[in-house]
């Protein structure tokens, strides 16, 4: 899961923000600058990771969720006013489920970014309670008295009269980990964990659909059986066409039409530059894409795999994958060196301008000229140390890449398992990360800069 697997270091962001911010002098180099980050505290006290969960919506408020790993504390979903500087609870994930009283394991988490249509945003909800079986996360076995996860829903929030709808639950009981909506066609695609079923929901029929297993037996399979959930889905808003990608490097494509899935012919994402990987290994993305976007002036999807951080292009036209750069911090360029982090960073994102690529990436750290290299001391994916979140954007139209330099609070402490990103239209980005405290533990909390 990506709990287990972010913590290990820097993270990607991608900013939903305004124009490409001006280029930083050329003299100063990106290990020199640094970003100053605000902190927007909830005053939610078991507030942990988040991956994806936010978006800026259309009454210009950042709402986003923040998770709990708490077997009876659901996530709780807030908006930010930019304007007012306000902080507002709007609901709990369990509630806005209808399970409230059901005593069952509670819904922990969003773990999909949020689509706005219709005046309303819509999202879905996954289990936060995991146990370490055979040295890998499952869904939580429920402590005494409790009854066991029901499944993720999907829900939609009403901006307009401030209020749920609950659309139902994912199928076979799972969580929803991967999430995204064609709005015109006004249907939902999504995969489950742990076995990662692809499904689909009409919601104009309010009608659910199975289309099938494509990941062996997926995160909850072992040796052969195992393989690691694709994180993001691809819609072409032009046919309707959703792809997705598997372990081996396979581009799956779901035909609207024919609601049948098959592989891309043309081309696929096994490429040299990403790295090697063992399929059937937990701990990392292997050549699934981490995060993928559409680009609709030049039609193509802009993708980012995990590990490696290469930045490539998608034409599901000629369906030809093109490795375009490295879009991770000009340290680890420099370096040469993967991710800290195995999985790669979720927090990429076409920005307003509709030109600009944003991400958040890890960056080397270095003590006295030493890099300090990342190593899993917690049996789960998770690096010890610190992390060194940068800022970088890749311009489509020139082909340019920018590193904004470092990410640090007040303190010079640094932002730490940052996956999920919004950008407000006057280029303000926010994220959600762990914040330090002074009793040595953590809050995951709403943070701000300008780059």
């Amino acid at each position: 899961m990506d709990r287990r697997i972010a913590i290990a270091a820097g993270v990607l962001l991608l900013l939903n923000g305004c124009s490409l911010p001006s280029q930083p002098p050329a003299a100063q180099s990106a290990r020199e600058r640094r970003i100053v980050a605000r902190v927007h505290a909830s005053g939610f006290e078991h507030a942990h990771d988040t991956y994806n969960g936010m978006a800026v919506a259309s009454d210009r408020r950042v709402y986003y969720v923040l998770s709990s790993e708490k077997p009876d504390v659901a996530g709780q979903v807030y908006f930010y006013d930019p304007y007012s500087s306000r902080v507002e609870h709007v609901g709990d994930l369990t509630e806005a489920a209808g399970e409230k009283g059901m005593n069952a394991i509670a819904q922990g988490k969003s773990h999909v970014n949020f689509v706005e249509a219709e005046g309303r945003l819509w999202f879905a909800t996954h289990i936060g309670y995991y146990s370490i079986i055979d040295d890998m996360e499952k869904p939580g076995v429920p402590p005494p008295g409790m009854k066991p996860y029901r499944g993720g829903h999907i829900l939609a929030y009403d901006l307009k009269w401030r209020r749920f709808e609950d659309h139902g639950i994912a199928p076979r009981g799972e969580g929803v980990l991967t999430m995204n909506m064609d709005p015109q066609r006004m249907r939902i695609y999504g995969l489950t964990w742990p076995t990662g079923v692809f499904f689909r929901y009409d919601v104009r029929r309010r009608e659910w659909k199975e289309i099938g297993a494509f990941f062996e037996e997926g995160e909850n399979g072992r040796g052969a059986t195992y393989r690691t959930i694709c994180r993001s889905l691809g819609i072409d808003p032009r046919d309707g066409s959703v792809y997705f990608t598997v372990g081996d490097g396979t581009i799956l494509r779901y035909r609207y039409d024919t609601e049948s899935v098959s592989p891309v012919g043309g081309d696929n994402l096994r490429k040299d530059y990403f790295g090697q990987y063992d399929v059937t290994s937990p701990g990392h993305m292997a050549y699934n894409w981490r995060q993928v976007v559409w680009h609709p002036r030049t039609e193509m999807f802009y993708g980012v795999h995990g590990n490696s951080g290469y930045l490539f292009g998608f034409d599901p036209r000629s369906e030809r994958v093109e490795v375009l750069d490295r879009i991770t911090s000009e340290p680890s360029r420099r370096s040469g060196m993967f991710d800290q982090f195995s999985y790669g960073y979720l927090g990429f994102t076409l920005g307003p301008d509709r030109e600009t690529l944003y991400c958040l990436t890890g960056g080397p750290i270095y003590v006295e000229g030493r890099r300090l290299k990342g190593k899993d001391t917690t049996g789960k994916g998770e690096a010890k140390g610190d992390e060194n979140l940068h800022l970088a954007t890749w311009h489509i139209p020139t082909s340019r890449y920018t590193d904004h330099g470092a990410v640090s609070y007040e303190d010079g402490s640094h932002p730490t398992y940052v996956n999920s990103i919004a950008v407000t239209g006057d280029g303000r980005v926010f994220t959600l990360a762990r914040v330090p405290r002074k009793d040595g533990t953590f809050r995951t909390e709403l943070i701000s800069f300008r780059p």
